[in-house]
């Protein structure tokens, strides 16, 4: 899913040595999901741009996982 220029993308990066602990990608939980949320909610409510109508434009919250010098980016992650 690519981005284009009408949506906004809130992307939380999580990175970690090794897996020792699961990949970095679990490490956004529910909990953190929706503090991401509301702190972007709150941003489109001050600052975000709206189109000539008035809505809010589309947005996506992705997660990028990175690991020494792999990084994986889940579009969509919730």
């Amino acid at each position: 899913m690519a981005a284009g220029p009408d949506v906004i993308v809130f992307c939380e990066v999580k990175t970690r040595s090794s897996d020792t602990f699961g990949p970095p990608y679990e490490a956004v939980t529910r909990t953190k999901q929706l503090r991401l949320r509301r702190l972007a909610a709150e941003w489109l409510r001050n600052s975000g741009p709206s189109d000539r109508a008035g809505s809010a434009p589309d947005i996506r919250f992705d997660v990028a996982s990175v690991r020494g010098r792999a990084v994986e980016v889940i579009e969509g992650a919730f």
